[in-house]
């Protein structure tokens, strides 16, 4: 009897919290659980978790990408100044910055998977290389609109409405950015679990010595992963430019650890015990109801790396306590 309590509590436990916590904020603040509400939250998480999507790829197969950070502030300036700067077209802007995403992940790829550096070692150099690419080509300024260039004279272009309805606009009463998630989670879900190419990921991730042996080819694939991450990470400076309607500089930086916060918080949902697309949808939904009650209980800003800590290290005991636990029954 006690093991199946535990067992449904390390299985159900991570929406039990969530259930709670909304409940709770529910009853304690006005106008918490209601509609305009509940979609901001959505929408504050989108970003957050699209992210978080490409950490889980490179966790999946037992890497970690720290650059994803960087990756979305490079893009964030680089979406804002084509236009801006640039007056290019939208297409143009969203293939230039998912191009610069992907080669990121390649870069990333051939540093961990061909010269061999450890990938918390070779994501974090690119972390601040990236970093310094952005500042660099900004010379240390935002991006925004009829801003005022070196040369004294005034940038030519804007951020196009079509763009800014990406990250502002609504379709069907629903937030746009939070309609290009639930998509992504979908179709992410599908491609990891029922594909041969999701398969051959989770086995790279399990046992990489077992899954050469099977003949899966481990550098291509860890390659696609790292590839993934950038990717993802070009999408969300891309919603981030869209939504806050310019190019922030080192806009990517907190949304670093709090996509990893999600990922690992979602190894806990329904028993997973290991990086999960769902899981991690899960857990930014988690972190962006506790940031929203926190918020409108009036908790001080400073005060929110506590909770988002502590909800991190709960995940990550309950996690590794079951793993603990099923390796000596």
């Amino acid at each position: 009897m006690k093991q199946t309590a535990l067992n449904f509590l390390y299985k159900y436990g991570a929406l039990l919290v969530i259930l709670f916590v909304l409940l709770y904020f529910s009853y304690a603040v006005p106008y918490f659980f209601t509609y305009d509400n509940l979609t901001d939250i959505l929408r504050s998480i989108s970003i957050v978790a699209i992210v978080a999507i490409g950490v889980t790829f490179s966790l999946i197969v037992d890497g970690f990408d720290l650059s994803v950070g960087s990756t979305v502030s490079l893009t964030t300036v680089l979406t804002a100044s084509l236009m801006v700067w640039y007056e290019q077209p939208l297409a143009i802007v969203i293939f230039a910055a998912l191009l610069a995403g992907a080669m990121i992940g390649l870069l990333n790829a051939f540093l961990i998977v061909k010269v061999g550096i450890p990938d918390l070692l070779a994501t974090l150099s690119m972390l601040y290389v990236i970093g310094g690419v952005q500042k660099t080509y900004t010379q240390g300024y935002s991006v925004y609109n009829k801003m005022p260039l070196p040369d004294g004279t005034t940038a030519p272009g804007v951020l196009s409405p079509s763009f800014l309805w990406l990250g502002q606009g609504k379709l069907f009463g629903v937030p746009v950015p939070v309609l290009i998630l639930i998509l992504l989670v979908v179709g992410v879900h599908l491609l990891l679990k029922y594909t041969r190419f999701g398969r051959m990921l989770h086995m790279i991730g399990s046992n990489q010595e077992a899954a050469r042996l099977s003949g899966i080819p481990i550098y291509s694939m860890r390659t696609w992963a790292y590839v993934f991450s950038g990717l993802f990470a070009a999408l969300g400076g891309i919603l981030f430019a869209a939504r806050v309607g310019s190019g922030q500089m080192d806009a990517g930086a907190p949304l670093l650890m709090e996509s990893v916060a999600a990922v690992f918080v979602g190894y806990s949902v329904l028993g997973a015990g290991k990086p999960n697309v769902i899981g991690t949808f899960f857990g930014a939904v988690l972190i962006g109801i506790l940031l929203n009650g926190l918020t409108m209980l009036n908790l001080p800003y400073y005060a929110f790396d506590i909770v988002k800590g502590l909800v991190l290290i709960l995940a990550l005991a309950v996690t590794y306590l079951h793993v603990r636990r099923k390796k000596r029954t």
